[in-house]
């Protein structure tokens, strides 16, 4: 006997079927069926053929593939008894509780005291389904692998795209095809990492940014994870997501993965994307403020050389410039005149600041400006108080290699977690401080699960007696982005790197998962600390404009004409950033591979800004039409070049963009495109769209 459960909403199915009352498949995910749908007669339609050299029955690819049962793949489940003998399991359908948006399964294995328990979320409205798997036992048992809910993965792709990076170079896609065997990527480093993004995308054979059927996962966990792709020998494909292997070293009666985020999309990429930035922004983000204000951080102006004259010119310029937020980045506390002391001292540096904080503050805010403060809580210097006070808080060997000069705080401990409660509470008590950046500067010692739960604790009980105080989620950059650590922050610092032309490509690829309103991006210097590049004000501005908006420069460096572009773009911004707050950030599929460009959109369609960024030298002369996404066809769009001040004497032609609006359908637009004017490279057009 078989018995089957969907879930449904506009744009997409999902169908479980149980066979002889063993642990559920998933048979179907894809476009929505219809209601009538006879779930019988598909269970029979996608049953596998049984030739030479297989088993008699082909073992199911269930939520969680068992050993037990001959599944000749990777299992969802690897457990060792209290003897630390193998335990293979094999499930029983117990129970399944459903309603409209909601299935959770239940499966048991009697002999060896277990129960399984996969349970799917899904929202209608973002159409994305959220789902975990929890484990419990009725005596403890090691754990070395638990899988969210495995699902397979499409016949009709030839390939798959997951994420690498590096500190300065995140989110960088890696294209690889479908073969026999398997694909794992596996972060050990403790956190989410700049080197594996736990994202996988999907798409089936034709799929571009803007059509065809893509499918999309994100693992929401901010500790190291693992994901596996797998081709069997008979054609099957399962994708299986969740903690990396033994970070759970202590035995346990129970064990839970991190919600796997799943979408299918009909729309190309740009169908997942939109289905994550929406989730994220509108189900999981705390938000503690109202609005997005322009931010300035001290950090690239002053490093540690905290002086309070210096710092209140800074602030009295950047005010000036249109920021709306001063951040005082790493150097305030204990010693820290450079990176090799006092994390962990989280008391006011008296030798700097000797009347402590109040004087830059109140100056700060007389500028109309509000404050936020550098932290790093789950890190420590050897050369510091605390450590000399607490060797045992140290997670890892005390001869382990350092990363930054620092060490990792074990966050497992509640008298670690406490300590760090009172000092950064008693900062944001004695001071009207709206907002921290948390960082989180070394990759673990080893990949822990209890670190991880441990930050969340924290981070949960900051948030409960501060919820006013918005928080940043930055490891060197982007080495800690995921919807685990979002659910307890507001911000992300997408990447150290200011290089304008490094983060067109780094915040394109970040958008098939963040949306714009989480996502930090500021001017940077005129020549870039990281990357040694020089360039100008408009390409930094406009680069910077695409996301949350900040400065990161020493103000005092600039001219008077970068002082005007940048006042020019950071005003737009604020008259643009409440619909752009809730746009969908769109990919265009540009013709030409020099072009990096994205489409804002508002959520109702009305209008639209494209960012397209001339990232190199284009191999034609002239610029080729770029074809724009997700407008009405019969609708007319008034279209206008923001920057045109931009063009430069070698863009000859006369072109009607250069002098003016054009008025065009929304079908000319996304069939034959637009032609922007020729430029040089490093040049960012921002092409403004209005439905009439």
């Amino acid at each position: 006997m078989t018995q089957h459960w969907r879930l449904d909403d506009t744009r997409q199915t999902l169908v479980l079927a149980a066979t002889g009352g063993r642990c559920p498949c998933v048979i179907y995910w894809g476009a929505p069926l219809s209601l009538d749908e006879d779930l019988a007669q598909l269970t029979a339609s996608l049953t596998l053929d049984v030739t030479g050299g297989m088993l008699d029955e082909n073992p199911d690819l269930s939520l969680c593939p068992e050993t037990a049962r001959s599944f000749p793949g990777q299992p969802g489940l690897t457990l060792r008894g209290d003897n630390g003998a193998p335990l293979n399991a094999a499930f029983a359908l117990h129970a399944v509780d459903q309603t409209d948006t909601t299935l959770t399964v239940t499966c048991k294995d009697t002999p060896h005291g277990l129960e399984y328990v996969a349970h799917f979320a899904l929202d209608p409205d973002t159409h994305v389904i959220a789902m975990t798997a929890t484990l419990r036992s009725a005596r403890p048992l090691h754990l070395t692998w638990l899988a969210a809910p495995v699902l397979p993965a499409p016949q009709h792709a030839d390939e798959m795209i997951d994420f690498a990076g590096r500190w300065c170079g995140e989110f960088q896609t890696v294209h690889t095809p479908w073969s026999a065997g398997i694909r794992t990527r596996e972060n050990r480093t403790g956190r989410t990492g700049h080197e594996h993004f736990p994202g996988l995308l999907l798409p089936c054979r034709g799929a571009t940014n803007t059509s065809g059927e893509a499918y999309a996962l994100h693992y929401g966990w901010s500790g190291g994870h693992r994901m596996i792709a797998e081709e069997l020998p008979d054609g099957r494909r399962q994708i299986q997501f969740g903690h990396a292997p033994d970070t759970d070293p202590q035995p346990a009666t129970e064990f839970r993965t991190a919600p796997l985020y799943g979408t299918y999309s009909a729309q190309g990429l740009n169908g997942c994307a939109l289905s994550f930035q929406r989730h994220l922004r509108d189900r999981i983000v705390p938000w503690a403020t109202p609005t997005r204000p322009v931010h300035y951080n001290c950090w690239e102006a002053v490093y540690f050389d905290h002086d309070l004259p210096t710092l209140m010119d800074i602030a009295t310029r950047a005010a000036a410039l249109g920021a709306e937020r001063f951040v005082l980045d790493d150097g305030w506390f204990g010693r820290r005149d450079d990176d090799t002391t006092s994390l962990g001292d989280w008391q006011v540096d008296p030798r700097k600041y000797p009347d402590g904080l109040g004087p830059l503050i109140d100056h700060v805010r007389a500028q109309g400006m509000g404050f936020g403060i550098w932290f790093e809580p789950e890190m420590i210097n050897p050369a510091s108080d605390i450590y000399r006070a607490h060797p045992d808080w140290v997670l890892g060997a005390p001869d382990q290699v350092l990363g930054r000069q620092q060490m990792v705080l074990n966050m497992a401990l509640p008298q670690v977690r406490a300590y760090l409660y009172d000092k950064i509470a008693a900062v944001l008590r004695a001071h009207p401080i709206e907002y921290i950046k948390w960082d989180h500067n070394r990759v673990l010692p080893h990949a822990d699960a209890a670190q991880t739960r441990g930050t969340y604790a924290l981070l949960d009980q900051l948030r409960a007696s501060f919820a006013h105080v918005e928080i940043e989620s930055c490891a060197s950059g982007g080495g800690r982005i995921d919807f685990g650590i979002l659910a307890r922050t507001q911000r992300v610092w997408l990447s150290d790197s200011n290089d304008a032309l490094e983060r067109l490509k780094i915040q394109l690829n970040a958008a098939l998962f963040l949306p714009g309103a989480v996502t930090g991006s500021h001017v940077g210097p005129r020549r870039c600390h990281t990357s040694g590049r020089t360039l100008d004000m408009g390409f930094r501005a406009w680069v910077a404009a695409q996301r949350h908006m900040g400065f990161e420069m020493d103000p005092r460096e600039l001219t008077d004409p970068e002082i005007s572009t940048l006042r020019d773009v950071t005003q737009w911004w604020k008259d643009n950033r409440d619909w752009m707050w809730h746009a969908d950030i769109l990919r265009l599929d540009s013709a030409d591979t020099a072009v990096i460009a994205e489409q804002q959109l508002a959520q109702d369609g009305a209008r639209f800004v494209v960012f397209a960024g001339q990232a190199a030298t284009s191999d034609q002369i002239v610029p080729r039409p770029l074809r724009l996404t997700g407008l009405a066809p019969q609708a007319r769009y008034q279209i206008s070049l923001r920057n045109r001040d931009a063009v430069t004497a070698l863009s000859r032609g006369a072109m009607p963009l250069k002098d003016g609006p054009l008025t065009l359908t929304g079908a000319a637009l996304m069939q034959h495109g637009v032609r922007l004017p020729w430029c040089y490279p490093e040049t960012l057009w921002v092409l403004e769209g209005q439905r009439l």
